[in-house]
């Protein structure tokens, strides 16, 4: 079952990152990342065409209050949302609380481990903080370095499920899931 989540108040920080929740003065930051050819379509999005798309999706952030603003030298670099996730597709974890995460990265950064970073700091939120009993996460088949974090952060392959997209197309989508091992 999808658990409720409010990051209103929620700042988590690493080594070096701040997440956050957004703010009408990262419109420039987000507009910067969400605009470049390569950055939306792993998550399956379209880049930004204008400010104005980017506005929206920030009032979407900030309106939500369940995506972080991810932050490295006082710059916004990407988001990291805990989504609700598609609960027709797991039956079997009804009974149990849980969410989904995702994630999108400014090109720059790519490499460079940040992500990783997050997604572990949301992580021991979210099992820490939050009690959550699991966590889903997904990529597309093509999306390489998603894998990578989802590896890395020790999620486990689930199934493959085809996802429709805002892009109008229909990829397959690897699934992982992690457990809480405290409640394990």
């Amino acid at each position: 079952m999808n658990t409720p989540i409010d990051i209103s108040n929620v700042v988590l920080t690493t080594e070096r990152l701040v997440l956050r929740p957004w703010r009408e003065t990262d419109l420039e930051d987000l507009y910067e990342y969400a605009k470049v050819d390569g950055v939306g379509q792993m998550a399956g999005w379209l880049p930004h065409e204008n400010r104005t798309e980017s506005r929206a999706i920030l009032q979407m952030f900030m309106s939500g209050k369940k995506t972080f603003a991810v932050e490295y030298a006082g710059k916004v670099v990407g988001s990291l949302g805990i989504e609700a996730y598609r609960e027709e597709n797991y039956p079997e974890l009804a009974q149990l609380q849980g969410r989904e995460i995702g994630y999108a990265l400014s090109k720059d950064y790519w490499g460079q481990g940040l992500m990783t970073e997050a997604v572990r700091a949301v992580i021991d939120w979210l099992f820490g903080q939050q009690g959550l009993d699991f966590l889903l996460i997904y990529h597309f088949e093509n999306n390489a370095r998603s894998r990578r974090v989802i590896e890395k952060t020790g999620f486990q392959f689930v199934k493959t499920i085809i996802y429709d997209t805002q892009l109008d197309t229909k990829e397959p989508s690897r699934e992982y899931i992690l457990w809480n091992p405290q409640k394990k």
